[in-house]
């Protein structure tokens, strides 16, 4: 890998650019670019940021390629630090951009609603999990005051192709599979190269896991945020199941989109298993009395008190704490308080 541009060669085609998050402690986003015999295709593409962009473009160089060699961009999921350069790839290369339906849904709801609802939902949701009034009020005033699109992730890219779980992808020369591995978004995929380990590493192929299965954090589960959807849904217990199914795939190594490659993936995933089954069991003892999400949120392990938590933080802790709390409600290990409003959950004895 060079200092420079952050590129390191994988073996067999394979190449990742580590490009920048501005202001973000993950640090950089692995984006890879495969070699095909039609060219070039990246695996996501970065923050939408000048320095990301030219750090993107300075690794395809470096690459032995550039940016309008680009032939397509395959996206694990719609967040931006994967998707946010999608648009300017597209518009320097002409390379098409394919995501999950379900993921594609979200950027279609994205781009169509003003910001102002988005607000308006988000306000509501907070109060309904127990916000206090003083959290709410930047919200309420951004819903009222016609704040533009500002924020990340507002205006994204439309793909031009959808990912359909357990095809084989059109890349000529390759052998890539799409896997749906729900739970971090609705439509999150990780793909799998259907090769053989360039050094013949045991195992099967190597996986493009997003941040499905990365090797030192667990991703943020949350729940799927959708102002026209009633639909009482799973997170937790989606990524739960799509975990177990990539143990069982056993890939020789995990390419993943943050830190760095690894190997043993069934052992990583027994870790991230045991870690929710252990979260879970700690929300029960907090639960002994009823909590709203947001004073669950309160007591939960966090990697800072919450005193220190962002506000922006804030709200994606109390959104994990939901998926949780649905997570054990769904087991029959928790229930709602009938009649308590903002609703509270206690455990079942």
């Amino acid at each position: 890998m060079t200092e420079a541009t952050q590129v390191t060669d994988h073996g067999g085609g394979v190449r990742s650019i580590r490009v920048p998050i501005p202001d973000n402690p993950l640090g950089h986003t692995l984006v890879y670019v495969l070699d095909t015999d039609a060219g070039p295709v990246l695996v996501d593409t970065g923050w939408d940021d000048p320095a990301s962009w030219d750090t993107l473009a300075a690794g395809l160089t470096e690459c032995g390629t550039s940016v309008t060699d680009l032939t397509g961009v395959l996206i694990t999921h719609h967040h931006p630090d994967h998707h946010g350069l999608s648009a300017k790839v597209r518009e320097a290369s002409g390379a098409w951009i394919a995501m999950h339906e379900a993921d594609a849904a979200v950027v279609r709801r994205t781009r169509e609603n003003p910001p102002a609802r988005w607000y308006a939902y988000m306000a509501a949701k907070l109060a309904a999990a127990g916000a206090p009034e003083e959290h709410l009020a930047p919200l309420i005033a951004a819903r009222d005051g016609g704040r533009p699109r500002r924020l990340p992730g507002l205006d994204p890219a439309l793909p031009d192709r959808a990912i359909t779980p357990g095809d084989l992808l059109d890349l000529p020369g390759r052998r890539l599979r799409a896997i749906w591995t729900p739970g971090h978004t609705p439509g999150h995929v990780c793909l799998h190269l259907e090769e053989e380990h360039p050094a013949r590493l045991p195992g099967n192929g190597r996986l493009f896991s997003g941040d499905h299965v990365l090797p030192g954090i667990t991703p943020h589960i949350g729940l799927y945020e959708d102002p026209d959807d009633a639909t009482v849904t799973d997170p937790l217990g989606d990524y739960l199941a799509s975990l177990e199914g990539v143990g069982r795939l056993a890939p020789a190594e995990v390419l993943p989109a943050h830190q760095h490659a690894f190997t043993d993936a069934p052992a990583r995933v027994r870790e991230l298993l045991d870690h929710h089954e252990e979260r879970l069991t700690g929300l029960l003892g907090l639960l002994a009395a009823p909590l709203t999400p947001w004073q669950l949120a309160e007591h939960m392990e966090w990697n800072r008190p919450w005193a220190e938590i962002p506000y922006g933080s804030r709200n994606i802790a109390v959104s994990e704490a939901e998926a949780h709390l649905r997570r054990l409600v769904k087991l029959g290990r928790a229930e709602a308080v009938p009649g308590s409003d903002p609703v509270t959950y206690v455990a079942v004895p």
